[in-house]
């Protein structure tokens, strides 16, 4: 449609057909854009959605479950494995063999039958409980121990 070049001659009815002609032109505009616009929209979700299932087969394909494994990338793992395992069984084999060194002299030793000792013993008070019976002797410690005088020394204790 062409417009006219000079308005202000025109007379109302070829005003107002002009008008009704603009806005069907105006209609028609905005029904194409809103078809534009609905169609870019399905085409983006389109696009979003092949996106997405790329990514998934991606992640099928390439992910760390599918890797795959040549036979000679396999046969050096296995070496590397059975070398591992050789190493791993070794150690407790090495661990049982007895040791080739004398065993060290213990530090303490005990004391001499000559140094003079003490017989403590502890008793109870009472020789019979509030019940009337008689206490036992239920076991026995022996100790023999040094003095802190600087001197050559011990005591056995006796406990019941």
């Amino acid at each position: 449609m062409e417009l006219p070049r000079d308005l202000a001659h025109m007379d109302a009815e070829r005003l107002r057909d002009l008008t009704s002609a603009l806005f069907a032109k105006l209609q028609q505009r905005e029904n194409e854009i809103s078809e534009r616009d609905a169609e870019l929209k399905y085409k983006q979700l389109k696009i979003d959605q092949l996106i997405h299932e790329m990514a998934v087969l991606k992640h099928w394909r390439y992910a760390k479950r599918s890797e795959q494994l040549d036979v000679v990338q396999r046969s050096l793992l296995e070496e590397s494995i059975d070398a591992d395992l050789e190493a791993i069984d070794l150690k407790p084999r090495a661990l049982r063999k007895p040791s080739t060194t004398p065993k060290a002299q213990p530090r303490r030793v005990a004391l001499p039958a000559n140094l003079p000792r003490r017989e403590i013993r502890h008793e109870p008070g009472q020789r019979h409980c509030s019940c009337g019976c008689a206490l036992e002797r239920i076991g026995e410690s022996l100790t023999d121990r040094s003095f802190g005088t600087g001197t050559s020394g011990c005591s056995r204790t006796r406990s019941a």
